[in-house]
């Protein structure tokens, strides 16, 4: 295995970085089928997957990599094959439960504070992501589209799909891994400070549920 030495302790592997294009692939290719179909808007729909939804998810592991990176720990992001290929398959059934893979850390000493921050780093991206992409619905005047259907959105320009969907499957990237059980995000986080477990959950819910409220009311 090579390994590659950036910037700032950050490093990675070719290992690391074949099993990121993996997961990207595989999650971007189940989202595409979920979210058009097997028919024409298939590439279309795969195209915004790749954009919105993989890079979601790979930006919220590697987060977590760099910010354990920072603490000199080793950390690198392995994809769990067997989940990438049942997420494929289950989308062909209109589903997704997706488990692209993990950053596994190695560290001697387990430090609460530590792993807490490492892991809150993953759902505060996603939460910026999604702000982001509403940021720019506003921008282009499509707040009234947060509404439409998934094939709907799908039809809509892609400057318009790509940051509604990114909204949508980030807030709920954000909320669903503050579970606090397992080996979800949430466990870690709340055992390591639970005000910032309960405010990261209310930030996400309300992406979540709040912004769709509100703007059924204006």
């Amino acid at each position: 295995m090579k390994v590659y030495s950036l910037f700032n302790n950050f490093s990675t592997s070719n290992k690391e970085l074949f099993d990121i294009s993996k997961a990207w692939f595989a999650v971007s290719l189940a989202f595409g089928i979920v979210l058009g179909g097997i028919n024409s808007l298939f590439f279309k729909a795969f195209l915004i997957a790749a954009i919105a939804v993989g890079l979601g998810f790979l930006l919220h592991e590697l987060s977590h990599k760099v910010i354990a990176q920072r603490y000199k720990f080793k950390a690198e992001f392995r994809s769990f094959d067997n989940m990438l290929f049942l997420a494929v398959i289950m989308s062909f059934f209109g589903f997704v439960f997706a488990a692209p893979g993990a950053v596994m850390i190695l560290s001697r000493i387990y430090d609460i504070r530590k792993t807490g921050i490492i892991s809150v780093a993953g759902p505060v991206m996603n939460i910026i992501i999604a702000i982001l992409c509403l940021f720019i619905i506003f921008i282009l005047d499509g707040f009234s589209m947060l509404s439409l259907g998934i094939s709907q959105i799908i039809n809509l320009p892609l400057y318009l799909s790509i940051p509604i969907i990114g909204f949508l499957v980030n807030s709920w990237l954000a909320l669903f891994n503050m579970i606090p059980f397992w080996q979800f995000d949430g466990a870690k986080i709340f055992k390591w400070n639970k005000l910032i477990y309960f405010s990261i959950v209310i930030i996400s819910a309300f992406l979540v549920f709040g912004v769709s409220l509100l703007i059924q009311k204006l």
